[in-house]
C-alpha cells in the first residue's frame, strides 16, 4: 500500500474512532481491506455530515452540489478533486474501497439528496415520508457496505437497506431532545396527533402516556426493520461479515433496550450502549451462530402505509 492510501486509511480510522463508537466497535470484527473500506465509508459520510452542519443555510445547497461533482469525478473518471472538509488521502482511500469492491455512485449521491432534505424539512407528516428521509441519510449506507461484505444481490442490498433505517429510527428515539434544540422534529406528525402530543409536550419534555405508546411503536417499527435486516445475513460472504451486521443490528439495537429500561424517557439523558454492554452483545453472537442479540419483536400499535 503506497503512503497516501495508508495515510488516507489512517485518518478515516481516526475519525471513525471518534465520531462512531458503535460503528467503530462493531467494525472491528472484519479484517484487512474490508475493515480499512469500513473506516473510509464512514468517514466520507462523517464528513458530508460535518460540512452541512457547518455551513451556512444560504451555502449548503450549493456545497452540496459541488460535492455531486466530487463524488461523479472520483467514481465515473477516478479524478480526486480536493474539496473541504476532505482531506485528500481520505478520498484516495474511498477511490481504492470503491474500486476493490466494486461500490458505485449511487448510494454516495442519493446520501447527499438526504443530507439536502435537511435544508428544506425539518417536519414529516406521516411515517412514509420520514422512511425516505431514513432510507437517504442511512440506507444507503447498507448499499455502500454490501459490496463490502460480499454481496451485490438485489433481495440482500433491500436486508441492507433496512439495517440502516433501522439505525437512523433508532438515532431518532435517541436524539429527540437535541434535534429539539436544532428546531427539528422527526416523529411522523399524523402519529403525534393520533397519540395527543403536541409540539409543546415535547419541548416540555413530559413523558405523557400518549408520548409512550408514541414511543413504543417506533421501537416496535425498529425492532421490525432490524429483523428484516437479520434475515439477509445468508447472503454475505466475507470473512467477519455476517457476525460484523448481527453485532451491529445487537448493540444499536441495544439503544432501544436502554431507552425501555428509562421508562421510555427520551429526555433526561441521551441513552447508549456501555463498553461492557457492547462486550456481551459481541460475546452473544460469537458464542452462537444464529443470535440476533435483539429481544423478540413486538407487534407495532401504529402500522402505516410506509412500514413493512
Amino acid at each position: 500500500m503506497s503512503a497516501l492510501l495508508d495515510s488516507g486509511y489512517a485518518s478515516a480510522r481516526a475519525v471513525t474512532r471518534h465520531h462512531a463508537k458503535s460503528f467503530y466497535f462493531s467494525s472491528l470484527i472484519l479484517f484487512g481491506a474490508r475493515r480499512r473500506g469500513a473506516f473510509a465509508i464512514y468517514a466520507f459520510c462523517r464528513r458530508l455530515d460535518d460540512l452541512i452542519d457547518e455551513a451556512p443555510v444560504e451555502h449548503a445547497a450549493r456545497s452540496l452540489d459541488e460535492v455531486r461533482e466530487m463524488v461523479k469525478a472520483l467514481f465515473e473518471r477516478g479524478e480526486v478533486r480536493a474539496l473541504a472538509p476532505w482531506p485528500q488521502a481520505e478520498l484516495h482511500a474511498l477511490l481504492d474501497t470503491a474500486r476493490r469492491f466494486g461500490i458505485g455512485a449511487q448510494p454516495f449521491l442519493e446520501l447527499i439528496d438526504g443530507m439536502e432534505m435537511d435544508l428544506t424539512r425539518s417536519r414529516y407528516a406521516t411515517w412514509a415520508e420520514l422512511d425516505v428521509y431514513c432510507y437517504r441519510v442511512a440506507g444507503v449506507v447498507g448499499l455502500m457496505m454490501a459490496p463490502l461484505l460480499g454481496t451485490t444481490d438485489p433481495t440482500a442490498l433491500g436486508h441492507a437497506a433496512d439495517l440502516g433505517r433501522a439505525m437512523q429510527l433508532t438515532n431518532i428515539l435517541r436524539d429527540v431532545k437535541e434535534d429539539l434544540g436544532r428546531g427539528r422534529i422527526y416523529l411522523p406528525q399524523d402519529e403525534l396527533v393520533a397519540c395527543g402530543v403536541t409540539e409543546a409536550t415535547l419541548r416540555e419534555g413530559r413523558m405523557t402516556e400518549g408520548l409512550q405508546r408514541l414511543i413504543t411503536g417506533q421501537i416496535a417499527r425498529a425492532r421490525a426493520l432490524y429483523a428484516s435486516a437479520l434475515e439477509g445475513v445468508p447472503w454475505l460472504s466475507g470473512f467477519g461479515s455476517r457476525r460484523v451486521v448481527r453485532v451491529m443490528a445487537a448493540v444499536y439495537g441495544g439503544i432501544l433496550e436502554v431507552i425501555e429500561r428509562r421508562k421510555l424517557d427520551v429526555f433526561s439523558s441521551r441513552a447508549s450502549v456501555s463498553l461492557g454492554g457492547k462486550l456481551l452483545r459481541l460475546l452473544g453472537v460469537l458464542v452462537t451462530r444464529n443470535r440476533t442479540g435483539l429481544p423478540a419483536l413486538r407487534p407495532s400499535p401504529l402500522r402505516g402505509e410506509g412500514d413493512r
